[in-house]
């Protein structure tokens, strides 16, 4: 049951395509080449790349046709990211793409010369990704989908969803840089509601299911993790705890409910980004771009499974419901 048609990221600001550099040419021109540098593996990101390659078209180039991307993959060991922004810098590609805080300061520190477009989690002035969201300045521009301002709404939703919950569990990465963040908005929220918060500190992708096995203890979740969607939805599951998400894929591949901006739009932005600065355009001059609207995704089915009722008042303001 739709309830609204949701439009992510900011459509606005997007360019009209531009012809690729090789148009019109008398001379074969050398093919730029992207690095790409993802904290997960090929098979979970697939989605993003595909947005991403979306946006890169739209600037006038297609991958393998007139533009090569050089993809580093991290599998979810974030210590390995230094290294492979080094890597790319030793190639001396032409734009450096991440996804995530900790491979957008990964990059930042390999380099202050090659162009870096990123999406950020949190937010990129407080973390020292730019100077400002407006002018950036340096070499680095990209998206901020405000995933820890919106923390506190998740809590909020999530209690109102599961109002007898008195133990609300965050769950995080405690290598992401917006972890302490994340822990202070959480802590603020708990307050207001007179609740109690558990903290679930997840290091690697391997400590997920201990953590899950031996430490929830809460009435219900918020998840601020944004890899391995099966995985976490899977334990919400077997644990029975209802959970929220920071994006609707997880209530996609069966979580109970999330609230965020569209991930694939705000990488697709990140893909027309990185072909305005090959067509000539600088980082500095391109502001950091943000949302403007955030969704509201509730499946009915977790819920039964759950023995949840859906709140009218959740209902009323899903932008979609799926049943």
């Amino acid at each position: 049951m739709r309830r609204r048609t949701f439009i992510g990221g900011s459509a606005a600001i997007l360019a009209d395509p531009l012809l690729s550099p090789d148009a019109g040419a008398e001379q074969p021109t050398k093919r730029p080449v992207i690095g790409f540098l993802i904290p997960t593996d090929r098979s979970q990101s697939e989605p993003n790349l595909a947005a991403f390659r979306e946006g890169l078209r739209e600037t006038g180039y297609v991958e393998a046709q007139n533009v090569a991307i050089e993809y580093r993959w991290a599998e979810g060991r974030l210590d390995r990211l230094p290294a492979l922004a080094a890597d790319l810098v030793t190639h001396n590609v032409d734009v450096i793409a991440v996804t995530g805080d900790a491979a957008a300061l990964a990059a930042k520190r390999a380099t202050a010369t090659i162009p870096i477009v990123f999406f950020s989690g949190g937010d990129p002035v407080a973390t020292g990704l730019v100077a400002s969201l407006a002018r950036p300045g340096g070499n680095l521009t990209g998206v901020g989908v405000m995933v820890v301002e919106l923390i506190a709404k998740r809590f909020e939703l999530i209690s109102e969803f599961v109002p007898q919950a008195r133990v609300i569990g965050l769950v995080l990465n405690t290598n992401d840089p917006n972890a302490e963040r994340f822990i202070r908005e959480a802590q603020e929220a708990a307050r207001a509601k007179n609740m109690e918060l558990q903290i679930l500190r997840v290091g690697t992708d391997n400590e997920i299911d201990g953590v899950f096995a031996s430490q929830v203890h809460a009435g219900a979740l918020v998840v601020a993790l944004f890899r391995r969607r099966e995985q976490l939805v899977a334990l919400a599951a077997r644990h029975a705890v209802p959970a929220i998400y920071p994006q609707r894929e997880f209530v996609d591949a069966g979580g109970l409910i999330s609230y965020g901006s569209s991930v694939p739009a705000a990488v697709r932005q990140l893909g027309v980004y990185a072909g305005k600065i090959l067509n000539g355009a600088k980082p500095a001059d391109l502001p950091v771009q943000q949302p403007t609207r955030f969704e509201l995704v509730v499946n009915l089915k977790t819920a039964t499974a759950l023995r949840l009722a859906v709140p009218p008042s959740i209902l009323a303001r899903a932008d979609e419901v799926i049943e």
